[in-house]
């Protein structure tokens, strides 16, 4: 423990002196706690009982919905849906919604721990029977609403993921990657999927949402299967496959392990002036308030980034045995932390052209919301300015409101997509709805 210990002191110091040579617009005190490209962590937090502390569900009335940063507004782009999590823009700008919920996972349910979950999640709304299927939005109209609502693909398993390569859709079921056949303008796909890729499930599952994306140039898949425990408890043998990013190239059908280490990745995008994979990543809980914060992080081809061995670098997790030190010396320190507990599910990268150029090239981040924390953490949408490819400043509130005053989750933000005019979608769970967001003087009405 003494050389672990004696490895990650040489590492922080790299990595603040780093911090310190590299030009930077903002210092470190503007950062909240928890933020940025060198967060100061505290010193871990061991209790008995862990800090349970969930919103109960309230879900918009049809008068309300969230708050948008001054200069824009928001309207419904759909409402009554059934646990929207994820939302994809299609080239011609249909927009495809997976109404989804988790799958059957007995194993994952067992003991106290898990009946207290079980009972916690049904309070958030996050218990109910999934959908299981994928919506297509079409249009807006002038109230900044879709024109049209139709059954997109129905039968699926847990559905997550969505990505248009060419002619085939890719979807991401919790089990299993399925191709689809697409044409341009088809309101429905009745054709079974075709099965490409087995994923990692089972009884447990314990992170079960699988999400997707597109090398820019169509050739590969990746792939995002989260842990199966919150840091171990479950055995090693259960995260066989879990905590990482697959690839898998479409040409050959071959698929293998990109990144490991990464506890429960969600959204992935294309940073636009790099073309670097990056990735909003959950982290470990019942550490205390304040650890570990979530993070997004530029991916790299065969690297490790701690789970469940250390978490942010080599910060060492003692709850897992046996250790692995010479794996723990090699962890990648992630480029930015975006809050302990804030559970950031969705990424984006703004290429549209619909917003001041002040947003051109950041990261829009949804952040679902916390339950191990007193107080509240996430339940908004944030905005990370970028430049030269790296994140340039302290984060930006974009849509809040999501908590009542009384502390009472109204909705809570999962995905996140630019529509085909520019416009921010955002995947409300709770809200069973989509929100669309514009500058306030705009009107983008379409077919």
């Amino acid at each position: 423990m003494k050389a672990l210990a004696s490895t990650a002191a040489v590492a922080a110091a790299c990595a603040a002196a780093a911090v310190a040579l590299a030009p930077s617009v903002a210092t470190a005190e503007s950062y909240p706690v928890g933020w940025g490209p060198n967060p100061q962590l505290p010193a871990p937090e061991h209790t008995l009982i862990p800090t349970v502390d969930v919103a109960p569900a309230a879900p918009w009335s049809a008068e309300e919905h969230p708050t948008a940063a001054a200069g824009f507004t928001v309207t419904a782009y759909a409402r009554k849906l059934n646990h929207p999590r994820w939302v994809y823009t299609l080239p011609n700008g249909d927009v495809l919604v997976a109404e989804t919920n988790a799958p059957d996972k007995p194993d994952d349910d067992k003991g106290i721990k898990g009946a207290v979950m079980k009972h916690e999640q049904k309070k958030a709304g996050a218990v109910s029977a999934s959908a299981d299927r994928i919506t297509l939005l079409r249009g807006v109209d002038a109230n900044g609403a879709a024109r049209s609502r139709n059954v997109f693909i129905q039968g699926l398993h847990s559905p997550f993921g969505m990505v248009l390569v060419g002619n085939n859709l890719y979807v991401a079921d919790t089990d299993a990657v399925l191709r689809f056949p697409y044409k341009e303008g088809e309101t429905s796909i009745r054709t079974p999927g075709t099965k490409v890729m087995d994923l990692p499930a089972g009884t447990i599952n314990h992170h079960w949402t699988k999400n997707i994306t597109a090398s820019p140039d169509g050739k590969y898949l990746y792939v995002t299967v989260g842990s199966n425990s919150n840091a171990a408890e479950n055995g090693m043998e259960a995260e066989t496959g879990r905590a990482a990013i697959w690839q898998f190239e479409l040409a050959t059908s071959k698929s293998r392990l990109y990144a490991t280490g990464l506890r429960n990745a969600n959204g992935m995008g294309w940073e636009p002036q790099t073309r670097a994979l990056w990735v909003a990543v959950n982290e470990r809980d019942e550490l205390g308030n304040n650890l570990v914060p979530d993070y997004m992080t530029a991916v790299k081809e065969g690297g490790f980034y701690g789970w469940p061995y250390s978490y942010f670098g080599q910060h060492v997790d003692t709850r897992v045995s046996p250790q692995k030190p010479e794996l723990v010396a090699t962890a990648i320190v992630p480029d930015y932390a975006l809050g302990a507990h804030t559970a950031s599910l969705g990424l984006t990268f703004y290429e549209g052209k619909l917003f001041p150029p002040s947003y051109h090239g950041g990261v829009f981040i949804g952040q679902h919301g916390s339950w191990n924390r007193k107080p509240f953490s996430g339940y908004k949408v944030v905005f990370i300015p970028f430049s030269g490819g790296k994140p340039s400043g302290p984060p930006q509130d974009f849509l809040t409101g999501f908590l009542s005053k009384d502390g009472k989750a109204q909705g809570r933000p999962v995905g996140v997509a630019v529509d085909g005019q520019g416009a921010l979608l955002v995947a409300d769970d709770v809200g069973n709805s989509v929100w669309r967001v514009t500058p306030a003087a705009t009107k983008t009405a379409s077919r």
